[in-house]
């Protein structure tokens, strides 16, 4: 039997409701998912009743993996941003599953490692000083390492209340953000696009707002 078709064995799927909540910070540990459809937002609450986006999984991904080896609960909240399908791998029966087959073990390691990275990269872009730098830092990691004088078009792939969330701003403060680089003559927003009118002039304006 294959690693795969001996998960399914015990796994289950949890369809979920636009804004449902799929767990809350603190909960005991079910186990981990994976991502079938939809969009999963992982966050957390701070102290000023602001929500700050950790991480959206989309389709194929997986989250929670932390479930396994913890017993202090689900360390943040998980809300589907859409209409969504979930896989549930039930912690024992995946903890039982990785004493028969140790290299189970090294896998998840794997999968946690690339989360925490992640994690790390969303603590250093939220150390830019403002939501301008911010933006356009989140623009440019969508575009070619070298950005060319050619437009590129960025799927925004959120809302934008989701997308100000994960630039860790409000609403209002990041359309007058986008308002203003289109003003520029550097954005133009379509939709759930954004065509990056002028890659190089983004760049060194970025340059600019971090001094260097």
């Amino acid at each position: 039997m294959s690693d795969l078709e001996a998960i399914a064995l015990f796994s289950r799927t949890v369809p979920l409701r636009k804004g449902q909540i799929l767990f809350r910070a603190g909960e005991k540990t079910l186990g981990f998912y994976v991502v079938q459809t939809g969009t999963i937002n992982i966050y957390r609450i701070g102290a000023g009743g602001r929500e700050q986006v950790i991480h959206l999984f989309r389709a194929g991904e997986s989250f929670a993996e932390v479930a396994l080896a913890s017993d202090t609960g689900y360390p943040a909240d998980a809300r589907a941003e859409q209409a969504s399908q979930v896989i549930l791998v039930p912690k024992q029966e995946m903890l039982a599953l990785i004493r028969k087959r140790p290299e189970f073990a090294l896998r998840m390691l794997g999968s946690m490692s690339q989360h925490l990275r992640v994690l790390v990269a969303s603590l250093d872009d939220l150390r830019l000083k403002d939501v301008e730098t911010r933006l356009i830092n989140w623009l440019l990691k969508r575009c070619p390492k070298s950005p060319g004088a050619k437009p590129v078009s960025v799927e925004i792939g959120m809302t934008k209340t989701m997308l100000a969330a994960e630039l860790s701003t409000r609403n209002e403060t990041l359309s007058r953000t986008l308002a203003s680089l289109r003003d520029a003559k550097l954005i133009a927003v379509r939709g759930k696009r954004i065509e990056i009118l002028q890659p190089q002039a983004l760049h060194r304006l970025f340059l600019a707002n971090l001094g260097e």
